[in-house]
């Protein structure tokens, strides 16, 4: 269950990373009120995952689902550039929480 809540969580942080890039400076109110919101959601889903899973390990699935989501989005909706370089940065990234799972209880 802990490790449902973290993907939740992630989720989430992906969800105000981009609500954030639309709020235009937190100067329109629907965007920046789902950030300040979202932001809440995933950071107290987070620390109920962290009840059970090692601080190390939840941190980092957390932020490795919102960096990888986030820039996902970004080129999928933004139009932000596709390289070589970003391609294979995600790709580490995902391995590397391939490889914090694996070595969790």
């Amino acid at each position: 269950m802990a490790w449902i809540t973290l993907a939740i969580a992630g989720v989430f942080e992906v969800l105000w990373a981009f609500a954030m890039k639309k709020s235009e400076g937190f100067t329109l109110l629907v965007p920046s009120s789902i950030t300040i919101l979202g932001a809440i959601a995933s950071m107290l889903l987070l620390g109920l995952a962290m009840k059970t899973l090692p601080l190390g390990t939840a941190y980092t699935v957390w932020t490795g689902i919102g960096a990888v989501g986030s820039f996902v989005l970004g080129i999928t909706l933004l139009g932000e550039p596709v390289t070589l370089m970003r391609l294979t940065a995600a790709v580490l990234i995902v391995a590397g929480l391939v490889l914090m799972k694996l070595s969790s209880p």
